[in-house]
């Protein structure tokens, strides 16, 4: 059931990932809105999980933002090279001309749904561990 949540909130901050790339691509390049997209997504998907998904995980919600951070720069740096890869290579050798920027990042958005899933499972949003006892 969660995993299932994380997908669907992951599928919102896409969207949301997306649209902004869209909206700021109209005064840079592809590659830099994706950059700059990156902290608009990674705040929504942040409070939704942190909502939602991981209510129950302990810490300060600052510490998880930044293991938060730390996993979503990882998988920026997934979603950029599949992004870009099958944008600027991949579809123009093939002849794919239907939306290709908004097909590549959509394909580069998902491919780490589940590393980002468990490293923020096990990491962003770990149960804090207790200091070991000094007797």
């Amino acid at each position: 059931m969660r995993l299932a949540l994380f997908i669907l909130i992951g599928g919102g901050a896409s969207l949301v990932n997306l649209l902004a790339r869209m909206a700021i691509d109209y005064v840079t390049s592809f590659e830099v809105a994706i950059v700059l997209a990156f902290p608009i997504a990674l705040t929504t998907a942040f409070l939704l999980n942190r909502a939602f998904v991981f209510q129950g995980a302990g810490g300060p919600w600052y510490r998880q933002y930044w293991r938060f951070l730390l996993v979503n720069l990882v998988a920026l740096v997934q979603v950029f090279a599949i992004s870009v890869g099958l944008a600027r290579f991949v579809f123009p050798a093939i002849g794919f001309l239907w939306y290709p920027d908004t097909v590549a990042h959509a394909v580069g958005l998902v491919s780490p749904i589940l590393t980002s899933y468990w490293a923020h499972k096990h990491f962003s949003f770990s149960p804090a561990r207790a200091a070991p006892d000094a007797s």
